[in-house]
């Protein structure tokens, strides 16, 4: 019978998962090349028509953890997100944000909304984690949106060199990035509590280190899809015409 491991404490917990930022899609050549400066306009306009896709599931994705879970408090501060995306009347959300910055950049909302830009490995990516949120129990799910631990530093990073090095781009677009300075940091500390205290024991914590694993795949896959497609200009099925 093998000896139990002794769990990590929960500032050893939280150092590794923290420790997954290596693994963010921030570090993916696509992304590197991007906030360099170094894509085309086409390139540009391919990640944010196919980012649309995946801003459009993040609610869906939010409602389906919302619906697996009994308990009222973490739901009054789960629907927080939905709001912040879908917005309330008289005061838009982050999708609407997100169309502004399609705009900008050059795409009619019409075509963004229509997601015929959407690549197939993109969307089958974004499925895939809607589909682990519909079928996980609500803590594992909601471990799994902790890819929000490294966002804000690249929404800022955005915002600081993206009208010098993209130039062409409308300012007017880029109020998602300034919303979500603040609205991640808020998500991760009530995202990174429900895991602290959800998975006690080692193996539990490292399927939590495994989930968020899962995600940061996801994320990485669709810059992946979207290398192919805007840097080797190889669509798919680019080789079939």
């Amino acid at each position: 019978m093998t000896e139990e491991r002794t769990p990590w404490t929960r500032e050893e917990f939280e150092a590794q998962l923290r420790a997954k930022e290596k693994y963010y899609h921030i570090n993916h050549d696509f992304h590197i090349l991007m906030n360099e400066g170094g894509l085309d306009k086409e390139a540009v306009q391919g990640w944010v028509a196919n980012r649309f896709y995946y801003q459009t599931t993040i609610p869906i994705k939010d409602a389906a953890i919302m619906a697996n879970c009994p308990d009222r408090d973490t739901r009054r501060l789960w629907i927080q997100r939905i709001i912040d995306h879908d917005g309330l009347k008289g005061e838009e959300g982050g999708i609407e944000a997100w169309l502004q910055l399609a705009e900008a950049v050059g795409l009619t909302r019409e075509e963004t909304l229509s997601y015929e830009h959407v690549l197939p490995g993109v969307k089958f990516a974004i499925d895939a984690y809607l589909n682990f949120a519909r079928r996980a129990t609500w803590q594992e799910a909601a471990s799994s949106s902790l890819t929000e631990l490294f966002a804000p530093k690249i929404h800022q990073k955005r915002l600081d060199n993206w009208p010098e090095i993209y130039p062409w781009i409308d300012k007017d677009g880029y109020i998602y990035f300034r919303k979500r300075l603040t609205e991640a940091r808020r998500d991760v500390e009530h995202g990174l509590n429900i895991t602290l205290d959800y998975y006690k024991t080692r193996d539990e914590q490292e399927r939590a280190l495994g989930i968020l694993q899962f995600k940061l795949d996801i994320l990485w896959t669709m810059l992946d899809s979207m290398w192919m497609a805007y840097i080797e200009k190889k669509p798919p099925f680019y080789n079939c015409k």
